[in-house]
């Protein structure tokens, strides 16, 4: 199983680790991709700090993330789990799992990122500040830089098995599954039962908690169908649409009564 996540705006500290190795992520496929947008991010925020603050669109109190970012290749690295925080991250609770559960999440889960395109969660990253949709004066649009380097690593990385999607669409635009890799994976929505609405904040909460209970349970379904029956099992609501025809993924909504 590939789960598939977005990252969080918010992020830890760097701490005092050693500094980055951008050769040593995951994916190295990714490598030249990501080595592009390092450089040209870290040098437009060592430039006019007003101009990258417009370019990332950062308020005047988000000033700091600027700075941040032009220190991106000496500032201490820790793992991608330890930096990512939020709503989804603070469900999920990496730190509190167990041994098997946190082997699970080191193997199924990807991180996408505008910056590293996508990692692991025991990649060692700094802290940064670049949403997917960003657009730097030279590379242009991150979504579209990521599309075609992604296109050629991810199917590999998706393996054989079923790829849950949890991305929000800013993500979702670097890589679409396509073929038998579409037939295979599962994107998910999670909605007030009651109004049919998706809420920001319970929708992030919602699917750390899926991922938890997935990786606790040892749960492994092999596709869509199997996810929706092991959500079952583990006391989620789910309706599935299966997909019309070929190259197309599975849609699941996850129901729930309660926004929390």
């Amino acid at each position: 199983m590939l789960v598939l996540l977005p990252p969080s705006e918010g992020k830890a500290s760097s701490g005092r680790g050693a500094p980055l190795k951008v050769e040593s992520l995951s994916l190295p496929g990714l490598t030249a991709a990501r080595e592009a947008v390092l450089s040209e991010l870290a040098e437009l925020c060592a430039g006019d700090e007003d101009k990258a603050r417009e370019v990332l669109g950062l308020s005047e109190g988000l000033r700091g993330e600027v700075g941040k970012n032009a220190e991106l290749r000496t500032a201490g690295a820790r793992p991608a789990g330890e930096i990512y925080t939020g709503v989804l991250y603070d469900s999920l609770g990496l730190a509190s799992l167990d041994t098997a559960a946190k082997r699970r999440a080191a193997r199924s889960l990807l991180v996408f990122s505008g910056l590293w395109g996508a990692v692991r969660v025991t990649d060692r990253i700094p802290s940064y500040r670049c949403s997917m949709g960003v657009k730097l004066p030279g590379l242009g649009a991150l979504g579209a830089h990521w599309r075609t380097p992604m296109a050629a690593v991810l199917p590999e990385v998706a393996g054989r098995g079923l790829v849950l999607d949890l991305r929000s669409a800013a993500y979702a635009a670097a890589w679409k599954p396509k073929g038998e890799v579409a037939g295979r994976t599962a994107s998910v929505r999670v909605l007030h039962a009651p109004t049919r609405k998706v809420v920001s904040h319970f929708n992030k909460a919602t699917k750390g908690r899926i991922v938890r209970s997935l990786l606790t349970s040892g749960a492994e379904p092999k596709g869509p169908a199997e996810l929706v029956e092991a959500l079952g099992d583990l006391g989620y609501v789910v309706e599935a649409q299966a997909p019309a025809k070929a190259g197309q993924s599975w849609s699941l909504d996850v129901l729930v009564d309660e926004i929390h």
